[in-house]
């Protein structure tokens, strides 16, 4: 198998040669070009063909959102967005997924060498994700470059509290690929759907972007978890990025508290994390959802929620954009049923209208 060959697409030229360099300096990987802006852009992608390019969303001419609208209608292929970690920023790349880039990488501090260095692995990690995903019209990020450890750490696995007759929970978690996924799911379930928690790996701000942008498309009421939030009917939340969510029973029902702590599996907030507390606190009154990411994270608590009794479900690898939570998930044989994206809320409201 051949170098995988980037373009690098940004106005600044220290952006440009930074990216290059640390592009280059992997074995796997080519920088056959680069470009200040779109217009020179589209003619060396033609020249060029690279299997990935690295776009800038702010640029002079026409600026990255105009330009990857175009592109992915005329020449669609893997797109990478370089991000600032903003409330703009966050708002620019929730658009840019939904137009079609794979994912998003966030601008470093570049006179930090602790920055440049959490960069190189970012970056390459994400541009070979890339080169190997299915095309979608909209994924998701991976972070994926903190540190491993175990959940552990934050929540430790107990024998489940026996289900009395509560209604089911959706405990729901995704990686890259994943914001389209929750959101056909999401757009498929009623007003008085399931209480329903998720983790999507994003970073802070990116996560509240994204439930306010999910919340104007579906009937159910969409928001990002704060500590002590009551599970409702109709009512989804999504964790906050760079926070645990954990699932807990008091006096007057289900809420969640959101933690600080260690990355798990690399990721914070971590899919494993959330299912661990859902297989303690709910019992076979939880439905677990595993869908399209890179990585194992959330493998190992859907097993745990599968046996504390829990009904489990995997996005089948014909729908997902990176076949590698849900593949993890069914080798270990933690999953029940493995189902491709469209069919998975229409499963799922079959389940919770049985009972």
């Amino acid at each position: 198998m051949g170098k995988i060959k980037v373009l690098v697409i940004d106005d600044s030229a220290l952006v440009r040669k930074l990216l290059s360099d640390i592009l280059d300096s992997d074995p796997q990987i080519e920088v056959v070009g680069s470009a200040p802006d779109p217009i020179i852009a589209i003619r060396k992608i033609k020249s060029l063909k690279p299997d990935v390019i690295t776009l800038d969303i702010e640029m002079p001419k026409m600026d990255g959102l105009t330009f990857l609208g175009k592109l992915m209608k005329l020449h669609p292929m893997p797109v990478l967005m370089f991000s600032s970690l903003t409330l703009h920023g966050a708002e620019a790349t929730m658009k840019a997924l939904s137009l079609g880039a794979i994912d998003f990488i966030a601008k470093p501090k570049i006179r930090l060498t602790e920055s440049i260095e959490e960069l190189r692995s970012d970056l390459t990690t994400k541009v070979k994700a890339a080169a190997t995903a299915k095309l979608k019209k909209a994924v998701a990020p991976i972070l994926s470059v903190s540190p491993r450890h175990d959940m552990d750490e934050i929540i430790r696995a107990r024998k489940a509290v026996p289900a009395g007759e509560g209604e089911r929970v959706l405990i729901i978690g995704a990686s890259t690929g994943g914001t389209v996924a929750i959101e056909q799911i999401l757009n498929k379930l009623p007003a008085d759907a399931p209480p329903t928690l998720i983790v999507q790996h994003m970073p802070p701000l990116f996560t509240k972007s994204f439930a306010q942008r999910v919340n104007g498309l579906t009937e159910m009421e969409i928001t990002e978890a704060r500590n002590n939030d009551q599970l409702k009917r109709g009512m989804a939340l999504i964790a906050p990025g760079g926070q645990h969510m954990i699932l807990n029973k008091g006096s007057k029902g289900y809420y969640v508290t959101v933690k600080d702590g260690p990355p798990v599996n690399r990721h914070k907030p971590s899919v494993d994390v959330l299912f661990r507390s859902a297989a303690n606190t709910l019992g076979s009154n939880a439905i677990g959802i595993i869908l399209t990411g890179m990585g194992d994270d959330g493998a190992r608590g859907l097993k745990e929620m599968k046996e504390a009794g829990a009904h489990t479900i995997a996005q089948d690898e014909e729908t997902c954009v990176v076949f590698g939570m849900p593949k993890v998930a069914i080798e270990m044989g933690a999953v029940d049923k493995v189902l491709p994206l469209g069919s998975i809320a229409k499963y799922v409201l079959s389940l919770t209208k049985a009972e």
